[in-house]
């Protein structure tokens, strides 16, 4: 059985969507946070014609140059928001107010990050805050008891 690089073809996806003029493109690491994929890919499409290109062209490529299929699209009747499910890999190609609407990126970033080094370095941010605040209240205890002892 091959091993799909789910990150690469993410990568690849998110490079289409930005050079047929998707805007806000990004991509949200979900990989072990939920069953249904690894990786989402949100774009924004300001039309039906755009939408059509950027999920048509995602395809088109990522049969050719990966040898990947679709599992299943949803949305082909809908004139707003469209999603390729490729397994490990969703693109969802939304019109801006359907994104606005739904807010995929808040919900998932919650879960997700938007790439693993980020994800460590939040974590090692909150452990340095914590640390800084034991100390900032060892510090003032201190302060405080030297006080007392002055008066």
């Amino acid at each position: 059985m091959v091993k799909i690089d789910f990150l690469k073809l993410a990568k690849q996806a998110q490079k289409i969507a930005e050079d047929k003029k998707g805007e806000n493109v990004i991509i949200i690491d979900v990989t072990g946070q939920t069953a249904i994929a690894n990786y989402f890919v949100i774009v924004t499409a300001s039309s039906v014609p755009q939408i059509n290109a950027i999920t048509n062209e995602i395809e088109k490529s990522l049969k050719y140059d990966f040898g990947v299929m679709p599992v299943r699209r949803e949305g082909c009747s809908s004139q707003t928001w469209k999603v390729i499910d490729f397994g490990g890999l969703l693109v969802h190609v939304m019109h801006p107010d359907v994104r606005a609407k739904y807010n995929l990126e808040k919900i998932w970033n919650a879960y997700g990050s938007r790439t693993k080094e980020a994800k460590v370095k939040k974590t090692a941010i909150k452990k340095f805050a914590t640390k800084k605040k034991t100390l900032k209240s060892k510090i003032s205890k201190k302060k405080i008891y030297r006080s007392k002892a002055k008066i």
